[in-house]
């Protein structure tokens, strides 16, 4: 029928989205975590050990920074795996230790951890 009655139109979309959806996350997801990566935007108190004559005082920001997909593939596997809060915020604090704030290891080489702590706001995107 070109015009079903809403309560099979509604069934039909149901079955479509349940069969469908699923799908193209774990395309998106795989995809994500072999090539593309992720963007992780976030607000939070970035704390970092530094050494001796530098500042390591923790201090807001407010950053978007675009995560390789070792990254990506390390969080879907902590949030797959049931890993707690803080061990997905140890894996975006490592990513941002090493894109951000020491760029691939041209500067800040010094800086050996990074933790991220009271988060205002969180957003990834892949």
């Amino acid at each position: 029928r070109k015009h079903p009655p809403q309560a099979i139109a509604e069934r039909i979309d149901a079955a479509v989205r349940q069969r469908w959806q699923p799908q193209v996350r774990k395309r998106r997801q795989k995809q994500t975590a072999t090539a593309t990566g992720i963007t992780v935007e976030t607000r939070a108190r970035f704390g970092y050990t530094a050494p001796i004559g530098t500042t390591d005082d923790g201090r807001f920001r407010r950053l978007t920074v675009h995560l390789p997909p070792a990254y990506a593939q390390r969080l879907f596997n902590a949030r797959n795996t049931g890993a707690s809060d803080h061990q997905m915020r140890q894996i975006i604090a490592e990513g941002f230790k090493d894109v951000y704030f020491q760029d691939s290891g041209t500067r800040a080489t010094g800086l050996t951890d990074v933790t991220l702590n009271d988060i205002d706001y969180l957003d990834l995107d892949y």
